[in-house]
């Protein structure tokens, strides 16, 4: 899996959903390239003009990496496969 240094894990964003119980949340979805494990960032967007940008990829430790379920693996593996394919990591999504 290529990554920035030995310390990190290259994971594609696969999944942006907004809270269905938190007003205001995004929740962004990253995982490897074979789908097996994924990072879950949640995002406070405090007014409407609030903007941050999301990239196609990101650096993370592996430590925060978590399982993917079975019944999102091959999803996410196509979808990050995907965005590696189409995008360089720090493109704006």
């Amino acid at each position: 899996m290529p990554a920035s240094d030995d310390d990190t894990v290259r994971v594609w964003l696969v999944e942006r959903t907004y809270s269905d119980d938190e007003q205001n949340i995004v929740i962004l979805v990253y995982a490897t390239p074979d789908g097996e494990r994924y990072l879950r960032k949640e995002r406070a967007l405090t007014s409407f003009g609030d903007r941050r940008d999301t990239t196609a990829g990101i650096d993370a430790d592996p430590g925060n990496l978590g399982e993917t379920d079975d019944e999102d693996r091959d999803r996410y593996a196509e979808e990050a496969q995907r965005m590696a394919a189409e995008h360089d990591p720090e493109d704006t999504i």
